[in-house]
């Protein structure tokens, strides 16, 4: 079992990252949808939805949603809010993606560069071209590399409830490996998550060759342009090549 199976699928994951800006996300759903021009009932999916406040407030704004995640923690979790535009399904984003005929793929807040094997990377690439209309657009929402490597900090102690999170962070090599220790009912706990530090010229590299021009780049959840030297986020925007 890959480390992102174990951890994401644990009540500790969502305790963690539970004080996540909800009206900011709102907020960056919003601007990006206008910025796209999406219509209503335009067909989104949010891939590795997480449990699914994307997916929820994305159908709240008009759209038919379906929302994918490796977790099935999560996505029994977000069953409860489906209806007849708004569908959740266990899947791994390596996979081919079996629905209709899609206007747009977003994968949001870092749900990206988990996987040691660059075959697995491209694959991600390849299941949402495979699945894409003709000039659809793939939302990629990733970290900027070289922000990260000029503001990582070592070590920091994150407190949820009666739980303190202690968070070593380090690059080795390619990537970027936060271990996280914590003590719950009485007992130690200890994760890790890894994340590939990918250049914007290797995510254009796989987009370039599964078929999809790379036509903006956003540093921000407000949708500033992108500085490689300032911009915490890289946003990513590729259409499918007609």
């Amino acid at each position: 079992m890959e480390w992102f199976e174990s951890w994401f699928d644990t009540p500790y994951y969502h305790l963690l990252y539970s004080n996540r800006d909800y009206t900011e996300a709102e907020n960056f759903i919003t601007k990006l949808t206008s910025e796209l021009q999406l219509p209503p009932s335009s067909k989104i999916i949010d891939l590795a939805c997480g449990k699914g406040r994307h997916s929820v407030f994305l159908n709240k704004l008009g759209y038919d949603v379906l929302g994918l995640d490796l977790s099935r923690q999560s996505i029994e979790f977000n069953k409860q809010f489906e209806n007849q535009t708004l569908l959740f399904d266990v899947h791994d984003m390596r996979n081919p993606i079996d629905a209709d005929p899609m206007d747009a793929v977003f994968n949001l807040f870092t749900s990206f560069g988990y996987f040691d094997n660059e075959k697995d990377d491209k694959n991600v690439f390849q299941s949402v071209h495979n699945v894409l209309k003709p000039g659809g657009y793939f939302v990629l929402d990733y970290l900027n590399e070289e922000y990260v490597r000029k503001n990582i900090v070592p070590e920091s102690i994150i407190t949820r409830g009666d739980i303190d999170f202690k968070i070593c962070k380090k690059i080795e090599g390619r990537h970027i490996v936060k271990d996280i220790q914590f003590e719950a009912d009485g007992k130690p706990f200890h994760f890790f998550e890894k994340v590939k530090l990918h250049t914007l010229d290797a995510i254009n590299s796989y987009a370039t060759e599964c078929g999809f021009e790379r036509v903006k780049i956003w540093g921000d959840y407000q949708l500033n342009d992108f500085n490689k030297d300032v911009s915490t986020r890289c946003i990513n925007l590729f259409k499918k090549k007609a």
